[in-house]
C-alpha cells in the first residue's frame, strides 16, 4: 500500500522560500505504520519557527489533522527538517500545509 504526507506552501514570505521549506519538510515524511494499517488520512497546519541560520527551532500544530498518529508525524517532520536556506531577515515563521493521504 503506498502512502504520502505531502506539505505544501502557505503564504507570508517569498514564494520561492516559501516552496523550498515545503520541499524541505516534504522530503522528511515517515508515514506512521498504525496510520496506515488503519487506512487513516488528514491534513495538519504546522507552524514552523526557523532561526537567523535557517535551522528549525520548534514547531506547533496549528490545524490538527484528525488521528493523532497523523498530527504527531507532522510534528516530528518539522523537527526532522534541519537546516534550510535563511530568510532574509532573520528568524522567521511559516506554517506549512501537511497532506497525508494512502495513494
Amino acid at each position: 500500500m503506498a502512502a504520502a504526507c505531502i506539505a505544501s506552501p502557505a503564504h507570508a514570505q517569498s514564494a520561492d522560500w516559501v516552496q523550498q521549506v515545503a520541499r524541505t519538510t516534504a522530503s522528511k515524511q515517515a508515514y506512521p505504520k498504525t496510520a496506515q494499517a488503519r487506512r487513516e488520512q488528514g491534513s495538519a497546519k504546522v507552524k514552523i519557527f526557523l532561526v537567523a541560520s535557517g535551522a528549525a527551532e520548534r514547531a506547533e500544530l496549528i490545524a490538527p489533522t484528525g488521528p493523532t498518529a497523523l498530527g504527531r508525524e507532522a510534528l516530528a517532520r518539522s523537527s526532522r527538517t534541519g537546516t534550510i536556506p535563511p530568510q532574509p531577515g532573520g528568524a522567521t515563521s511559516v506554517t506549512v500545509p501537511i497532506t497525508c493521504k494512502l495513494l
